[in-house]
């Protein structure tokens, strides 16, 4: 039995128009995000049948594997969640979401800071890669990384609460060359929300991280 499976859309295809039109979405979930789940469930596969035979040298590259193909598939059912069609803007504690406000504005000096340097992140990350705001446990605070292909340049015990996925599948069909307008138009439907929780959720999990002996 598979070990990861592929969430269903929140919303339909054409939920996001017209930030993203239903051909990405449906593209980029059914056969992208797909293709990350039946890699990851395909690796560890593999990795059990290399432990099996006592493959020892095959192991570091099937962890690579897993690794990439796994990573996508998280970075990919955070993606959909932090999208909605009624979404935008900028968030305010009369959202409810008043501590996410209030962690962004500690964290970046204040909104418009933060939005860029999220947009410059996921503009300009080399080849394929993620924009992403996580929460920091052991500083408490939030940060902007960016995030090589699916896994790499990731502090380590940082949470994911909004990634831009700057794939080109996420946006060629509709943007083709112009990933900035993309990553731009992308804020007219961040879900607030979404992010708030995910902020929420992370910091309770936080201390977990840095347990005493």
């Amino acid at each position: 039995m598979a070990t990861y499976t592929l969430p269903e859309l929140p919303y339909d295809y054409a939920a996001l128009e017209p930030v993203i039109n239903p051909q990405i979405i449906e593209l980029h979930h059914d056969k992208h995000h797909a293709a990350y789940v039946k890699g990851a469930n395909d690796t560890l596969e593999q990795l059990a049948e290399a432990r099996d035979k006592e493959a020892w040298g095959a192991i570091n590259g099937l962890q690579k594997s897993l690794a990439f193909h796994l990573s996508g598939h998280i970075l990919h059912s955070i993606y959909w969640h932090n999208m909605t069609g009624d979404g935008g803007g900028e968030p305010l504690a009369a959202d409810g979401v008043g501590d996410l406000a209030d962690a962004i504005t500690e964290s970046f000096g204040s909104f418009a800071g933060f939005k860029a340097q999220l947009t410059k992140a996921a503009a300009t990350t080399q080849g394929s890669g993620w924009g992403v705001l996580a929460y920091e446990p052991v500083s408490g605070k939030l940060i902007v990384e960016q995030v090589y292909d699916h896994q790499g340049n990731v502090g380590q015990g940082s949470v994911p609460v909004l990634v831009f996925d700057a794939w080109e599948h996420a946006f060629y069909l509709q943007y083709k060359n112009q990933k900035v307008d993309f990553i731009e138009a992308m804020w007219a439907v961040v879900n607030w929300q979404d992010v708030a929780k995910r902020y929420a959720a992370a910091k309770e999990r936080a201390d977990v991280l840095l347990l005493a002996p």
